[in-house]
C-alpha cells in the first residue's frame, strides 16, 4: 500500500472507531472504578489484511498483560475471524469491538460439553464487546454455545449471538445486554447470571415448544435471574417463554412485544412439578399476540407495578456502578490520540 492511500486508509480508520466510540458512548451508563482512568485505552487492531497490530483476535486478547490495570480496546476490522476465543481471568477491563455486527464475525462450529463448546468465553471482569456477531455454526444435532459468560460486570452492545441450542450460556457474574440480536431454538439463553436484556431482539428458531430461556437459579437466596425490558420476541414456530433449569429459576419479561410465536400456556415446568411453587416466572405490560396471558399456566405472575419495579433499572444488576462509557483517547505506544482525531 502506498503513502497516499495508507494515509487515507488511517484516515478511514480512525474516523471508523470514532464513530464506533460515540456509539458506544450513548450507549453505557457512567462508572466509577476506583481511580482507574476511564478515558484513556492502549489501542490493538486486529486486521486479517496484516494492516493491524494482529492478524488474530486471540493473539490480540493474548498481548494484553496478565492483571492489567489499565484499559485496552482491541478494535477489529471488518471481516469473518475463525476462531475459538477465551478472555482469561486476569485479563480484565478489555473492550472486543467491530464496525459493525454485520460484516466483523467471530465464528466457530464447536459441540460437547456445554462449558467447552463455545466459540467465545468471557471469564474475565468489566470485559465489554460491541458490534459483534458471534456465532456457533455446528448445527441443530446437540449442545452449541456461541457466547459464554462466566466474568462479572460484562456488557454487550449492538451484538449478535447466534446458534440452536444452549446459543448464550450467560453462566455467572453480573450483565447487561444492550440492543443485542439473540437466535436459537433450544434453551437458547440459559446460566445464572443476573442479566438485565434491554430493547433486545429475541428470535426462536424452534418449529414446536423449545423454551427461550432456562435460568439455572438454585437457591432463594441467590440474587440471579435474567430480566427482558423492552424487548422484542419473535420467531419460525412455537416457543416457550422458560422453563426452570434451577428448581427457584426467575425470570421476568417487562414491557416487551411478544409475537404469535409465543405459546398461550407461556412456560414449562420441565417434568416437574414440584418447581411451580419454586420459580419466579413474571410479566408486566407486555403487549403483542403473544402476550395474552388468559391460558398462561397459573403459577407463573403478572406483575403489579410494585412488583416490577426492581426489574425495571440497571440498579438490578448494580450497573450504574460498573457500566462504564467509551474512552475518549487511545495510546499507541507513548502517543495518546483523541477518538475523533482523523
Amino acid at each position: 500500500m502506498g503513502a497516499m492511500a495508507m494515509k487515507i486508509y488511517n484516515g478511514y480508520a480512525f474516523a471508523v472507531l470514532f464513530a464506533i466510540v460515540v456509539f458506544g458512548s450513548f450507549m453505557a451508563n457512567s462508572a466509577t472504578t476506583g481511580t482507574m482512568d476511564m478515558s484513556t485505552a492502549i489501542l490493538l487492531r486486529v486486521d486479517q489484511l496484516g494492516n493491524g497490530d494482529f492478524k488474530k483476535i486471540q493473539d490480540a486478547i493474548d498481548a494484553v498483560p496478565s492483571n492489567n490495570s489499565g484499559l485496552y480496546f482491541i478494535w477489529v476490522k471488518p471481516g469473518t475471524y475463525r476462531e475459538k476465543l477465551q478472555v482469561p481471568a486476569d485479563k480484565p477491563f478489555i473492550t472486543l469491538s467491530g464496525t459493525l455486527a454485520s460484516n466483523t464475525i467471530i465464528t466457530w462450529g464447536d459441540t460437547g460439553e456445554i462449558i467447552q463448546s463455545a466459540t467465545l468465553s468471557v471469564f474475565a471482569s468489566d470485559f465489554v464487546a460491541k458490534s459483534l456477531t458471534i456465532q456457533n455454526t455446528f448445527g441443530t444435532s446437540g449442545k452449541a454455545v456461541a457466547l459464554r459468560v462466566e466474568g462479572d460486570r460484562v456488557a454487550f452492545y449492538g451484538c449478535k449471538i447466534l446458534s440452536y441450542q444452549d446459543t448464550l450460556l450467560d453462566d455467572a457474574g453480573r450483565h447487561y445486554y444492550s440492543n443485542c440480536y439473540i437466535e436459537g431454538a433450544t434453551d437458547f439463553i440459559c446460566g445464572n447470571a443476573a442479566s438485565l436484556f434491554e430493547r433486545c431482539h429475541v428470535h426462536s428458531l424452534s418449529t414446536v415448544d423449545g423454551a427461550i430461556t432456562a435460568q439455572h437459579r438454585n437457591s432463594p437466596s441467590e440474587d440471579t435471574g435474567f430480566t427482558f425490558s423492552g424487548c422484542k420476541i419473535t420467531g419460525v414456530g412455537a416457543a416457550l417463554l422458560g422453563r426452570p433449569w434451577g428448581p427457584y429459576s426467575r425470570v421476568v419479561f417487562a414491557l416487551t412485544y411478544m409475537s404469535s410465536v409465543v405459546l398461550p400456556q407461556g412456560w414449562d415446568d420441565w417434568g416437574d412439578q414440584s418447581k411451580q411453587s419454586t420459580v419466579y416466572y413474571g410479566e408486566y405490560q407486555c403487549y403483542g399476540p403473544g402476550a395474552n396471558r388468559t391460558k398462561r399456566v397459573g403459577w407463573s405472575k403478572s406483575l403489579s407495578n410494585q412488583e416490577a419495579t426492581p426489574f425495571l433499572t440497571k440498579d438490578m444488576i448494580g450497573g450504574q456502578g460498573w457500566l462504564r462509557p467509551s474512552p475518549t483517547h487511545f495510546k499507541r505506544g507513548s502517543t495518546i490520540v483523541k477518538a475523533n482525531v482523523p
